[in-house]
């Protein structure tokens, strides 16, 4: 059934996983494919450091829970990952296969034993022995649970405070569900409250509770707190009706039930990044009659992972490039058309990316029903001056060895410390950044134990 003629009732199956995991058979003949290279290319490729020759040889042996366990001490978040990682260009794209035949496909693999793993209900580690300190994690998302994962195995007593009703942060509410459903994301965090790390939802610190209360409270406190709503356009009409942040229209489709809001609409989004991507395939899933991606530069500075561009073409996106809005039309306080202007790429600017400029008398006006905002997203710039630390327009200063910030006793990683040249905007990133950011932690309260 074509998703342009579907119905009011079939709108929340649209929402369902796309891609269907490996059958037994299939990663059984997948897994006696990997060589098990003994210095595999693909274990430096991965930013976590899974020991991926080991989790497959696990499976072809029939030993699911070993190959889960494998993954998720290397990676927290790793069943999250074997869904949204870009993995051709990290693990496969390494794969000594590529060469001959085609690569390992390492990501089925992967969610492949995380999938047996959430199906069979395993808790796949225990706390380590305590050591009386105490550790404040504030954000719930990858990074932060990923670093109380680490911290709980080495034996600290951790809080997670967290302003959402659910933790997992970007993998519970800000990628689609077709892509990741919620139940990965709910697993994850399950693992980590198994280790007797206690998370505080619906707790937004500096309003809850205060943000000297916890640096006061704790030995260590971390900072996990990712990137806050989209930005504002800039120009003139973003008040009307059926202008929307895309950040919380995905968020909505993950935690309201589905709608016929979009139901043959016209929608323009406006950016051209992941997050962009998921606004546009969301969309078509809501039954929009066309979706329009608006962008100011090429294919060839598009922020989003190809397989997220190559996803969003399948379902019919359309793609303009080198277009920028200028206004938002409004009937009756509705929004009802875009002005756009065509744009050429100038020299350079300071971040190295040839900068858009408007071409005289090109403007344009295109008719939609919903404008969808994914430029990007603002920093909690309140929350970072609360901790008194040092940022450069909310990202937050560091030391990019060891994660510690200004103040000796405040760390950071994920989304709050990217940009600026430092980190890279992935979930296996800030899966990464989180452990290590422990294993800083762990150096500073307990100098003379070993670290992992």
């Amino acid at each position: 059934m074509s998703l342009k003629s579907i119905s009011y009732e079939d709108l929340s199956s649209n929402f369902d996983e796309v891609e269907a995991g490996l059958s037994n058979r299939e990663a059984l003949e997948e897994a006696n494919r990997c060589l098990y290279c003994y210095d595999a290319p693909c274990i430096q490729a991965c930013p976590t450091g899974i020991d991926i020759p080991t989790f497959i040889k696990k499976i072809a042996s029939g030993n699911l829970k070993g190959s889960a366990k494998t993954i998720m001490s290397a990676n927290p978040v790793g069943a999250s990952c074997s869904r949204v990682c870009p993995t051709e260009e990290l693990c496969e794209g390494a794969c000594v296969l590529n060469h001959a035949t085609k690569p390992i496909m390492i990501g089925n693999l992967q969610r492949y034993a995380t999938d047996w793993a959430m199906k069979n209900e395993q808790l796949l580690f225990t706390a380590g022995e305590k050591l009386g300190k105490s550790v404040a994690i504030v954000g719930g998302g990858p990074a932060g649970l990923s670093a109380a994962r680490e911290l709980a195995l080495l034996g600290y007593d951790v809080t997670i405070f967290e302003a959402e009703e659910k933790a997992g942060g970007l993998n519970t509410y800000g990628i689609v569900s077709f892509r990741l459903p919620k139940a990965v994301s709910y697993w994850e965090v399950e693992q980590v409250k198994s280790l007797d790390v206690e998370i505080r939802t619906n707790t937004r610190v500096g309003q809850d509770i205060s943000v000297k209360e916890i640096v006061d409270c704790y030995d260590a406190v971390l900072l996990a707190i990712g990137m806050a709503h989209v930005p504002s356009l800039g120009i003139p009409g973003e008040e009307l009706a059926g202008v929307y942040d895309a950040i919380e229209f995905v968020k909505e489709t993950k935690t309201k039930p589905i709608t016929d809001t979009l139901l043959g609409k016209k929608v323009a989004v406006i950016g051209a990044g992941n997050t962009a991507i998921d606004a546009a395939t969301c969309s078509v899933r809501l039954g929009a009659e066309n979706v329009k991606i608006l962008y100011r530069r090429t294919l060839e500075e598009m922020t989003a992972y190809d397989f997220e561009y190559e996803f969003a073409k399948q379902d019919g996106v359309e793609f303009r490039w080198l277009t920028a809005p200028t206004k938002l039309i409004g009937e009756k306080d509705k929004v009802v058309g875009i002005e756009c202007m065509k744009m050429e790429l100038g020299e350079p600017g300071e971040d190295g990316r040839r900068r858009p400029i408007p071409v005289e008398g090109s403007e344009f006006t295109l008719e939609v029903d919903a404008v969808i905002k994914a430029i990007g997203q603002s920093r909690y710039l309140d929350l970072i001056e609360a901790f008194e630390i040092s940022h450069d327009g909310g990202v937050v200063t560091i030391d990019s060895e060891t994660f510690q910030t200004t103040n000796a006793k405040i760390f950071a990683c994920g989304d709050v410390i990217f940009g600026k040249g430092q980190g890279e905007a992935m979930v296996v990133s800030a899966a990464q950044q989180g452990k290590q950011s422990a294993y800083s932690i762990h150096q500073l309260l307990v100098p003379t134990m070993e670290t992992v």
